[in-house]
């Protein structure tokens, strides 16, 4: 069977998507629907795994995905199917209406508005928040977007999350209704009736720009076993400052799953690109990124280094959680590779022996990895 850190790689894509340059590279149209794309490989090499020392780590193909994007007068279409080598899923796909110049709506799997706008991360890895369920996730329902004079407001209800909750094969992190091998606990946990508010504001300024922001998401978990309804929320404070190639990115924030008739009130399950695991059902999750982006004559190269650290707030024995991600990402052409070096503590996809985030830790160790993501656009 395949192991869930070779399924993580095969299914994950990092910010190239939004950061590359692939859109120069799809049909362009003035009024109509752009097709473009991708095809990814990924050479991993974990130095906590004999098997991986001993083959010198893996080449293995990552994904190749199709998108949709375009409109006809003030309507358009948003759209992303991905397909790996052991499953298929969708990562967005949303209908949307321009109101006006300041208002657009969109209604389908669509971006939940938490946390820093776009990632809070700069490497193939994601940071912290992406294994909580709180960046980069898509869930159905519809938002609403207003963009004036800097300021912008993002609201919007999410019904449930793209797949049902016993399902795995997803893009993002979602509550997940099953067992979990390593704790043998059955989860009966699904996401429903969720709300959202984003406000931010962007000042520019000679050499770059900082957006600065605040967050708050509130919602349902619904017990599919006893019929009772729990509650979750988050909430977060958030930074994006940039000058002269540099950037800051800073984010602080808490959440809580309050689940119904819960086995064990201290965790909750999840899911994400074909695995399940454990984390702390309330905590805070801390991140601190920086970059600096070089300009060459064949494109580009972003240097950067990605801290997160996620601190439960829940029984005594449970511990810290960190990661650490030093990379560069190397833009040249419809082309994209990511190198990272990824340390991990008690942290799930980072570590040999700790599958969750923020549980009691096996071991006081940090765990290594090199992660190589090449990609090209089109």
């Amino acid at each position: 069977m395949m192991k869930k850190t070779t399924k993580f790689m095969l299914s994950m894509v990092a910010t190239a998507i939004a950061l590359s340059s692939s859109a120069a590279y799809a049909e362009t149209q003035e009024d109509g629907i752009n097709i473009g794309g991708a095809v990814r490989v990924n050479y991993a090499y974990k130095d906590y795994s004999e098997e991986s020392k001993n083959k010198g780590g893996d080449f293995t193909f990552d994904m190749a995905a199709i998108k949709f994007d375009g409109k006809k007068g003030d309507w358009g279409l948003a759209a992303e199917y991905r397909f790996t080598s052991s499953t298929d899923y969708i990562k967005y796909g949303y209908g949307f209406y321009d109101i006006d110049p300041e208002w657009q709506l969109q209604l389908g799997i669509t971006k939940v508005p938490f946390g820093n706008p776009g990632f809070i991360s700069n490497s193939f890895w994601f940071g912290i928040p992406y294994y909580l369920g709180f960046e980069d996730d898509h869930d159905v329902g519809v938002k609403a977007i207003y963009e004036s004079n800097g300021w912008q407001t993002d609201l919007a209800f999410f019904k449930n999350a793209e797949y049902g909750p016993t399902e795995n094969k997803r893009y993002s992190t979602d509550l997940y209704s099953g067992t979990i091998a390593a704790s043998g606990i059955e989860y009966h946990n699904e996401e429903t009736n969720q709300f959202n508010v984003r406000q931010t504001y962007t000042t520019e300024y000679a050499g770059g720009s900082t957006t600065l922001g605040g967050s708050v998401q509130y919602g349902q978990i619904y017990n599919s076993k006893t019929g009772n309804n729990g509650d979750r929320y988050a909430v977060a404070l958030h930074l994006d400052s940039s000058y002269q190639g540099w950037n800051l990115q800073l984010q602080a924030m808490q959440y809580e799953y309050d689940a119904a008739d819960a086995v064990d009130a201290n965790k909750i399950a999840v899911s994400v690109v074909s695995w399940q695991y454990e984390i702390a059902s309330k905590g805070q999750a801390y991140s601190a990124n920086i970059a600096k982006t070089f300009n060459t004559d064949w494109g580009s190269v972003k240097c950067y280094n990605d801290f997160g650290l996620m601190t439960p707030d829940v029984a005594d024995d449970y511990a810290d959680s960190m990661q650490n991600v030093t990379g560069c990402a190397i833009s040249a052409g419809p082309t994209y590779t990511m190198v990272d070096f990824i340390m991990g503590k008690n942290m799930t996809f980072a570590t040999a022996n700790n599958d969750h985030v923020g549980l009691p830790e096996i071991g006081d160790d940090w765990d290594k990895r090199v992660n190589v993501s090449f990609g090209y656009y089109f």
